[in-house]
């Protein structure tokens, strides 16, 4: 039988940490060694199984990575400001980091770059296989349609619980698209009179409502027809199981920045690594 892969979880009593360390007793190339939380959380000393309703593993949830606990990757579904003290941890350590956390300001996404000199680490906006195929197809429609009269717009839902707006995953269409198509300003909704729609525009349209985990439309619209490319989440577990796969993936590679781009064999230009 292969070594497993010794795998740590950040943010493991969060809604996806929980789901991450169910979905991982899936893999069998997996090994949970750790499970880590915020210091003011009241699971620390619990079970980590327990917490995500799977039974007992005998891994306690803790506030921080020990030192003597041997790590091959970390995955981190937290918040920005505890993924930053772990990035620097995972850098010292040399320790691959999937970070499926959102919500970086610019200069935290500068810092995640800078430190893949020291570590592996995988960052992408979402962690869904399937989106990361549609951030492709839509890079190859906005191509196509490149100088052909098409406007664009971009609606994304989530549920009533997510904190920043809009979604990691709009943005990263957007940049796409921009890339693509030399659209230059983004307009995010619209409000009372604001004349006719300019042509560089990209419109992004942000709808938080109920338990939605997902739904992605990137709209290319010309005078006599239009094209929807969608994507819907049904299952946060889509999420989870994207960032597991991005673990036993990254597990070993040397440091440098990758993406699920990467994973799924479908690298280009744009994505670093």
């Amino acid at each position: 039988m292969a070594t497993p892969i010794f795998l740590a979880i950040h943010g493991a009593c969060g809604r996806m940490g929980q789901r991450l360390i169910a979905l991982s007793l899936e893999h069998p190339e997996l090994e949970l060694v750790a499970a880590i939380d915020s210091p003011t959380s009241d699971k620390l000393g619990h079970d980590a199984g327990e917490v995500a309703g799977v039974g007992k593993l005998g891994i306690a949830i803790a506030s921080e990575l020990a030192i003597s606990t041997q790590v091959d990757v970390v995955v981190d579904f937290s918040v920005p400001e505890a993924t930053m003290p772990l990035l620097k941890l995972c850098a010292d350590r040399k320790i691959p980091l999937v970070i499926a956390t959102t919500g970086f300001s610019a200069e935290e996404r500068r810092e995640i770059v800078s430190t893949s000199h020291d570590a592996a680490i995988l960052f992408s906006p979402s962690m869904s296989l399937v989106v990361n195929l549609l951030f492709e197809l839509v890079k190859q429609t906005a191509s196509a349609l490149d100088g052909k009269g098409f406007d664009v717009e971009i609606i994304e839902r989530h549920h009533r619980f997510k904190k920043d707006s809009p979604s990691g995953t709009a943005a990263q269409f957007a940049r796409i698209i921009q890339d693509e198509m030399n659209q230059t300003e983004l307009r995010h909704g619209r409000e009372g009179i604001v004349g006719e729609r300019p042509h560089a525009e990209i419109g992004i349209h942000a709808i938080r409502a109920g338990d939605n985990v997902g739904e992605h439309t990137i709209l290319f619209s010309a005078i006599g027809e239009s094209l929807e490319l969608v994507h819907k989440g049904t299952s946060r577990d889509s999420y989870a199981r994207g960032a597991l796969a991005g673990a036993i993936w990254i597990a070993g590679r040397p440091a440098g920045m990758y993406t699920m781009s990467d994973v799924l064999g479908l690298k280009n230009e744009r994505s670093g690594g």
